[in-house]
Parts: C-alpha cells; sequence; structure tokens
C-alpha cells in the first residue's frame, strides 16, 4: 500500500506542465535554500519571512489567476491579442508608421544584450550605449539646428511640458503666463496644462498671429509642422517673443526637417518632439524616444541625461552622463534634471535608424511622402474637397467632406483616417504609405476620382513636391562619419555588434543595484512586444479596434490593485517619475475637493529616493524632511513634531517600504495613523515592492496611494536607462483623481494627462501580463521570499568584511542591504575604487553611496542562484582582502589594483607596465574571469575633465580624438 502511495505521489508530481516558469524565474531551487537557510541559522524560508516581516502588517495570499506554463500563457495572450485589429493608419498627431530595418528590431529591440542592461552610471562598462546615444544628441542637434541635446526624453508631450518649465526657471520666476498654440497637438496642450497648474502658470492657448507676448509672458509654443499640416514661419513672432524675454520653443518632426529650415535658424530656444517614426513602432503609444533640444548657454537648465565626451586615465577618449550636478538624486527638491527622464532603448533604435540611413537616406524617405502628400492634395482638389493653403509636408487636413461617409468607407477598407468635425477629416501619411494607399484614400471621398499622372506635367505641379523659401532647408546634417558609413546590414550589424559588446548587461553576470531590482527579463515575457497586433496599433485608433488592449489593461489594472491592496490603478505614467508625479497630483486634487487647497506641505523622510522632493515640488508641494533615526528608520519624534507644525497645511508623507535602508520598519502603521490624524495622505514609493508582493501591500499597511516600477518587480526590462512603466495605484476615495486624456472627452474630477499616449507605454505591459500570469499567487509570494532570502544571505557573507550598516528584527535584513566601506577612506580608498574594481571581476557595481554616502546597497533580487550569489560575494570578499592590504602596507597606496581598476586589455598589452602588482592580478583577480572576461572598453573615466571640457557630440568627438 505504501509503494503505491508513493508511486501515486510521484505520478502527480508529474502532472504540472513541463513549462511552469516560477521555477525557471527564482533562482535557488530548494537544495540550494536549504543550504542558505542553514548559514542563516534559520529552519526555513516562511520562518526566515515570518522574522524579518513585522505580523502586524501580514496579508493573507493574492486572489489572482492560477498559474499557467509558458506556452499556455503565450497562447492566451494570443488571443487576447487577436481581439485588435490592425488597420492602415493615417491619423498622425505625432504618431505614424514606419519600418523597423529587420536588422535593428532582431539586434536591438530583441536582444537581452542591449535591453537587460541598466542606466549607463558605471561609464566604463557602458560605453556601447554611450555612443548610441550621443549619435541620438547628434541627430537631434544636426536636424534641430540647435547647439545642445539630451539623450531622450519620454515623449513629445512630456518634453515640451519640460521645456514650459524649463523656460519658467530661466525667466526666475519673472511672468506667469505661457501661451500654447492651438495648433499644437491636442494631447500636448493636455500635458502642458497638467504641468503648469502646480507651478502657478496661466496657460493661454489660442492663435499665435493674434497673440502678444508681453512682460508677464514666460514662453511660447508653437507645432512645425503644425497639427492640421500647416507649416508657417515664426520669425516674427518669435522676435517678439525675445523682444519680452520670453522664451521660445517649437515641437517639431525630425523627418519633416531633412527638408524644412530648422528652428534653431528661425530664433527657436528649445525644440521638443518624438524621435518615433525613426524606425519605432507606434505600440499603441509607447515607449518611444522624445527629444529636447537647446542653445548651449542653457545647458544647466536643460532637463534629462546628457551624454558627454571626456577622457579615461590612459588619455583616450571616453564618454560618459555629463552634469550630473543637475540631477535629482543630488540636488533633491532643486533638481533641474529628472534621472529618470529617459527612453534610452528607443533613442538607441532611432539613432541607429538614422546611422542605417544615412542622411541621404533620410532625405529620400521624406521626399519620397511629402511627394505622396502633394499627389494626393492634387487628387482631393479634383474631388471637390479642400486642403491646406499653406506649404504641408506629411498630413492633410480636408474640409468640405461628408465626414461621416467618409470615415464609414475608410472603415470599409480598414483604414483609419483623423477624425475633426462633421464636415473636416485629416489625413497624415509616412514611411510606410503607398501609392496602393493613396488609390484607396481617394475612394473614400469619391470613387471615381484618381491621381495625378507623374508623367505629364500638366497633371501635377512638380514645383509642390519641394519646399522654397523660407520654409526649405538649406544646411546640412549628419555629417560626422558614423552616419556615412553603415548603410549595408553586414556594416550596420558589425556596428551594433561593437558597441553591444562594449555594454555589461544581465547576460554577462548579476547586477545588484538596491532599489533597482535588476530581475530577469525571461524571453517568453518579451516575446509578445514584436507582435503586429500590439505593435503597430496607434494610440488614437478606435475602441473596437483596441479590444485587445482593452483586454490586458483591464487584466493588469486588476491585478495591480490586487496586489498593492488598492481599488484602482493606472496605467499611464510612463516612469517612475512620472508615477510619483501623478501619485501626488491626485493627493493633491483630492485635497482641494474637499475644500482645503492648502494642504500642499509634503513630509519626506531624510533617507527617501531622490525623486521624492523632485517630484513633490512638481505637484506644487512644499518639502519638509523629517529625521531618521541611528537605525536607519523614521525618527517619530521628529514625525510628530513635523506634523504638529504643519498640521493645517498637511497635504502629504512620501515613505519608502521597506525603507530605504532595506529595512521593514516596525512602526509603519503608526506613521500612517500619525498621518491620518493630522488629514494628511500617506504616498508610498513602490521602488521596494518586490519585499512586499503576496507578503503584505501599501493598501494594507495603511498608505493611500503608491506608485510601481514595472521595470523593477514586474520585470520590465531597463533598457539601458529606459522604457519604464511607472502606474499608480490609489484607494477608493483618490480613484476619482487619476490621470485623465484629451482624448477620453469629459474627465471631470480627474487631473490632466501626465503622458501623451492614454495608457503611457502600452506596448510593453505585455511583458509585465506575461510575468504575473505565469507567475499566479503562490509563484509572486514565493519570488519575494527569495528576494529576502537571497539579501539576507548576502549581507551575511559580507558583514564580517563590509558591516551591514541596517537591520531589522533579530538583524535581518529585507530584500536589500547596506554594506559600509567608509572605514578606508582613511587609508585613501574610497568606494569608487571598489566599485571600478568590481567591473575586473565581472561584476556592475551595486549602488553606490546612496543612501548613505561611502556604502553600497546590494539587491541581488530573487532571480540570481545560489552559485551566482558566491561569485558576486567572493569577489567583493576579495576585493576587501586588496584593500586591507593597502592598510597594512602590503600594497602601494597610491599605485595599486583599486584605484588603477578598471584595467583595459589595451592598457595590460602595453609595453611598459608601471605598477607593483602583476598584470595577471590586473586582469584575473579570480579564477571565473579566465573562463569568461569581460573587458571594460575604456579605463576610468575623469567626470570632472568632462565636465569643465563639455563635449556632447559626434563631431565633437571627433574632434576630442584628434587632439
Amino acid at each position: 500500500m505504501s509503494d503505491s502511495a508513493n508511486d501515486l505521489s510521484s505520478l502527480s508530481s508529474l502532472l504540472p506542465p513541463p513549462d511552469s516558469f516560477a521555477r525557471r524565474h527564482n533562482g535557488p531551487d530548494a537544495a540550494e535554500q536549504a543550504r542558505m537557510l542553514e548559514v542563516l541559522g534559520q529552519s526555513s524560508l516562511d520562518a526566515l519571512v515570518d522574522t524579518a516581516v513585522p505580523a502586524d502588517i501580514r496579508r493573507d495570499g493574492l486572489d489572482l489567476p492560477p498559474a499557467l506554463g509558458e506556452s499556455a500563457a503565450l497562447a492566451e495572450l494570443r488571443e487576447i491579442a487577436d481581439k485588435n485589429q490592425v488597420f492602415r493608419s493615417f491619423i498622425g498627431q505625432g504618431y505614424y508608421g514606419t519600418h523597423t530595418p529587420a536588422v535593428i528590431q532582431r539586434t536591438i529591440l530583441e536582444n537581452p544584450g542591449w535591453y537587460t542592461a541598466y542606466t549607463p552610471y558605471q561609464a566604463e562598462i557602458s560605453q556601447g550605449r554611450l555612443e548610441a546615444l550621443l549619435n541620438f544628441q547628434t541627430l537631434v542637434t544636426d536636424l534641430t539646428g540647435l547647439e545642445i541635446a539630451n539623450a531622450s526624453m519620454l515623449d513629445e508631450g512630456t518634453a515640451a511640458a519640460e521645456a514650459m518649465m524649463m523656460a519658467h526657471r530661466l525667466r526666475r520666476g519673472k511672468g506667469s503666463t505661457f501661451f500654447v498654440s492651438e495648433k499644437c497637438h491636442p494631447q500636448t496642450i493636455d500635458i502642458v496644462r497638467t504641468r503648469a497648474e502646480p507651478l502657478g502658470l496661466t496657460i493661454t492657448v489660442g492663435d499665435h498671429t493674434t497673440f502678444a507676448p508681453d512682460a508677464d509672458t514666460v514662453g511660447v509654443l508653437v507645432q512645425y509642422p503644425d497639427t492640421t499640416g500647416d507649416i508657417l514661419d515664426f520669425t516674427d513672432f518669435f522676435a517678439a517673443a525675445h523682444a519680452v524675454k520670453a522664451y521660445t520653443v517649437v515641437a517639431t518632426d525630425l523627418l519633416a526637417l531633412t527638408l524644412l529650415r530648422p528652428p534653431g535658424e528661425f530664433g527657436a530656444d528649445i525644440a521638443v518632439g518624438s524621435a518615433q517614426r525613426f524606425g519605432v513602432p507606434m505600440g499603441f503609444g509607447g515607449p518611444h524616444a522624445g527629444f529636447l533640444a537647446t542653445k548651449d548657454d542653457f545647458k544647466r537648465q536643460m532637463p534629462g541625461r546628457l551624454v558627454g565626451v571626456s577622457k579615461d586615465a590612459q588619455g583616450n577618449p571616453a564618454m560618459r552622463l555629463a552634469l550630473g550636478t543637475r540631477e535629482q538624486h543630488i540636488r533633491r527638491d532643486k533638481a533641474t534634471s529628472n534621472i529618470c527622464t529617459a527612453q534610452v532603448l528607443l533613442g538607441v533604435m532611432a539613432s541607429m535608424y538614422a546611422v542605417y540611413h544615412g542622411p541621404t537616406g533620410l532625405r529620400t524617405i521624406a521626399r519620397r511622402t511629402k511627394l505622396l502628400t502633394e499627389l494626393l492634395a492634387a487628387g482631393l482638389r479634383t474631388a471637390g474637397a479642400t486642403v491646406n493653403t499653406a506649404p504641408v509636408f506629411d498630413t492633410l487636413t480636408i474640409g468640405n467632406v461628408a465626414a461621416d461617409r467618409v470615415h464609414a468607407a475608410a472603415t470599409a477598407q480598414r483604414l483609419n483616417l483623423r477624425a475633426i468635425d462633421t464636415h473636416t477629416v485629416a489625413i497624415s501619411l509616412d514611411e510606410t504609405t503607398t501609392l496602393e494607399d493613396l488609390h484607396s484614400l481617394l475612394r473614400c471621398f469619391n470613387e471615381s476620382v484618381h491621381l495625378p499622372d507623374l508623367t505629364s506635367p500638366s497633371s501635377f505641379d512638380l514645383n509642390s513636391a519641394q519646399f522654397t523659401a523660407p520654409f526649405a532647408r538649406t544646411s546640412a546634417f549628419l555629417e560626422a562619419p558614423v552616419f556615412n558609413q553603415h548603410h549595408t546590414e553586414h556594416e550596420l550589424l558589425r556596428y551594433i555588434k561593437q558597441l553591444e559588446a562594449k555594454d555589461l548587461s544581465l547576460c554577462h553576470s548579476m547586477i545588484s543595484l538596491g532599489s533597482c531590482t535588476m530581475k530577469l527579463n525571461a524571453a517568453s515575457e518579451m516575446f509578445p512586444v514584436s507582435w503586429p497586433q500590439f505593435g503597430t496599433l496607434h494610440p488614437f485608433a478606435p475602441a473596437e479596434q483596441t479590444r485587445g488592449y482593452a483586454h490586458l489593461v483591464a487584466d493588469l489594472e486588476q491585478w495591480l490593485a490586487e496586489i498593492t491592496g488598492f481599488a484602482a490603478v493606472s496605467l499611464q505614467p510612463n516612469a517612475g517619475s512620472q508615477g510619483e508625479y501623478a501619485g501626488l497630483l491626485a493627493i493633491r486634487a483630492y485635497h482641494a475637493a474637499r475644500g482645503e487647497p492648502d494642504r500642499t506641505v509634503c513630509l519626506i523622510p531624510t533617507s527617501a529616493h531622490g525623486t521624492n522632493p523632485a517630484s513633490a515640488v512638481m505637484g506644487g508641494m512644499q518639502v519638509v524632511p523629517v529625521a531618521c533615526d541611528d537605525a536607519g528608520n523614521i525618527d517619530l519624534t521628529d514625525l510628530r513634531a513635523k506634523i504638529e507644525q504643519h498640521a493645517a497645511k498637511l497635504g502629504a508623507l512620501m515613505v519608502t517600504y521597506p525603507s530605504t535602508h532595506g529595512v521593514f520598519e516596525s512602526t509603519i502603521r503608526e506613521i500612517c495613523e500619525l498621518v491620518h490624524a493630522a488629514g494628511g495622505q500617506v504616498y508610498m514609493d513602490g521602488a521596494n515592492m518586490n519585499a512586499q508582493v503576496g507578503l503584505t501591500s501599501p493598501g494594507h499597511i495603511g498608505a493611500d496611494v503608491c506608485h510601481l516600477n514595472l521595470h523593477k518587480t514586474f520585470c520590465i526590462p531597463h533598457g539601458g536607462g529606459g522604457p519604464g512603466v511607472g502606474p499608480i495605484a490609489v484607494a477608493a476615495h483618490l480613484a476619482p483623481h487619476l490621470p485623465g486624456h484629451v482624448n477620453w472627452g469629459s474627465t471631470d474630477g480627474r487631473v490632466g494627462a501626465v503622458s501623451a499616449a492614454p495608457y503611457g507605454s502600452a506596448s510593453i505591459l505585455v511583458i509585465s501580463w506575461m510575468y504575473i500570469r505565469m507567475m499566479g499567487a503562490a509563484g509572486l509570494t514565493e519570488a519575494t521570499k527569495l528576494a529576502i532570502l537571497n539579501a539576507n544571505y548576502v549581507a551575511k557573507r559580507l558583514d564580517p568584511h563590509f558591516p551591514v550598516l541596517y537591520r531589522g528584527n533579530e538583524g535581518l535584513v529585507a530584500h536589500e542591504c547596506i554594506i559600509d566601506l567608509r572605514a578606508w577612506k582613511a587609508h585613501g580608498l574610497e568606494v569608487e575604487d571598489a566599485a571600478k574594481r568590481l567591473i575586473d571581476y565581472g561584476f556592475h557595481a551595486p549602488t553606490m553611496s546612496f543612501p548613505v554616502a561611502g556604502t553600497f546597497m546590494i539587491e541581488p533580487t530573487e532571480s540570481e542562484s545560489l552559485a551566482e550569489l558566491d561569485r558576486f560575494c567572493d569577489a567583493l570578499i576579495a576585493i576587501h582582502g586588496e584593500m586591507q592590504a593597502v592598510v597594512h602596507g602590503e600594497s602601494d597606496a597610491t599605485n595599486n589594483p583599486l584605484v588603477n581598476a578598471p584595467h583595459t586589455a589595451q592598457a595590460l598589452a602595453a609595453g611598459t607596465w608601471d605598477h607593483p602588482y602583476s598584470r595577471e592580478t590586473a586582469a584575473f583577480p579570480a579564477p571565473w574571469t579566465r573562463n569568461s572576461k569581460f573587458w571594460p572598453a575604456v579605463g576610468r573615466v575623469d567626470n570632472v575633465y568632462g565636465d569643465r571640457n563639455l563635449v556632447c557630440s559626434c563631431i565633437g568627438m571627433a574632434a576630442f580624438a584628434e587632439n
């Protein structure tokens, strides 16, 4: 009987799908867990978690659909995708069809070597991305005719809003009106209004020909070409704005600028837009790389990341992120730059599109697009319709038609046109448009009308196919060699691979960045991103064509609400920073709706992420810091004092849980209750959600709103520093104040849009959908437990060498730990030396000097196996030995493997070796480096030199190299 029972038990274990995902996602298997628990002195994984996580915040299990195997989840998502109808899109409005070159799709978008890398803060192992982003900056500056551009923005609408804020800063508080042309894209106007209100700026939307800038005008924003397709001359208008010291902003189109006079040549101070049509699918709204370019004089007020050229320790050119002192992790509430504001992976794609086509190829695409537009315009005039009288590039606004009949005829042919009113429609053409498309479009208006015959001069005005003065571009662009030598697929493939080889990613080793949660980005999660049912939809396509996306969004909103313990979710914010901002706007709107608009004080612990105070200021709140005690917890005495001091104006407390110090604070419920008792709301930063899922939740703890980083906890890859998704989850009383969108019509009670598309970076939501669907409630909870196990194991192994600064109950940490390296500063060694030496061991450094200077914050995540954890710990322990050798005089204090790290192959192969340690010690400090060695492309980068000699373009890079 016993044998039979054992046989039945053994057989039943075979029933789950062989491709069940949780075991593939989670690193340590049962045997590894047992060994780790023994090291920690814990009897079981549950015992460890019960000790680490306060009992009073624990919740029961999650109510989620049961886990599916990888194949079954993909099949279910395929059924959802098939609910979307892929029509030919001619809607335009900032989103266009494009051909993604297959070589770019396969070797960048679908390549984990590119999409699993982190933000390029360790420049020595990020030279590939940095070069691609330098190309992107050059592309933008060349086409806009301005002097400096950042390394990408989130989208066009938010870039325009950032430009408005930049103008406001440049005016130093003088003036309170910002003019926006009524011919800007509606979603851009929506976002600018959202951003302006908390800052106390008045937005005037109108006709630029009748608006007279005055001393109260901070700046002006126009669209070129505008949303109707017209191309207008803003020279005189900009001169009038400059006369009253207002700043001029142009929202523009990069493809059009290959033929059009660039904004920098007619008085623009700032140019913004989207690089989406440079090879990046529409994806129902994103992710795409926005851009912002400006004059060199304004570079320190420019938002976003900036790639600059410097030199390494051997004097070779080396790139890094420049002017970091602007960024909010340093300047906090006084920041001008949001470190989360970037779309690196998409900026890389757009830059490679420009490299592939080069200036001649881009001009050809643009000329073809304009020619097709003029052919269509001629045919429409023959049909009796009215079209633009101003010059156009790709968009026609067509009047004197029965719009309902036209749209019905278009729908019958599976075409989407832009709806304007009952007598007007608009059509935007693009790179993918064909002559057959033009015939189909004409049939929507008149079955008997045909296109002009290009072989007959009398039937078509050839002059209309090109621009004339003052609109024609006369200046050259993209003259740097990189844009003129990689036009075959072989050449581009090799260039992409050369850059990829310079970057360390999760393909090489664990990336243990505390707070950044660099976990597995599984292949099965990534597959659907490339499905055409998700990638090719326009964000403003009719609802009946996007039922698959509606299903996907509804699932994710429901699942994330359950996971967070809240009532409602908005998926619109397309970065964690945007989620923070949207959450604070919801709180602000809630107080205003209750007649308490003066509740604008935001309490923020001194340990908080730098994004928190900067987002609070953006949301029109006054930041009041709250002290932390010696254990890293919020100081309750100081909190009570600050609450009492600001009780009448208390709007919110921003808190991270587990704390930024990596500890489950036992007083978190009391903290929430104190804030609520004083009339405030609790905003919880979701950066550390990887320690909560399935064990507790922000709503259960007592928060009112939290943002989530889907690119952290829910497996969307970091993409080298973007894309990301930062949705917010809110309690029921805040649900009416979630972000709205102009495309949704009436959104009473909601705040305005925070992203250009209604659902932000919609196409990558499939990644998180797949993760949750494959893991199920049990798998997600197990992942959280293993994240806590892995962090405590690393802390236990490293503590004898680098003291762990903060601990919770019984000396345990949460999902990350902070190790202290400050003791070695007295011996001439900095935490940066250990970070750069880790590169020689094949690892990316943990988060450095945050939240405590001179420390590493380490988050191993649940995805790493025991073998990888041990390899990482062994590397740090070996580095400890190297540091101690300096302390004991066994290694030269100023010429040792740490201060000279990282060591490049070029330096090691040099004829002269003037170091007292061997080349072998430098190059192969651990056994695994002989089996698989990641070589840094450059030696240690000199950041100070780069900031003092700022170079931010390919041309500048070439000149630097020559000198």
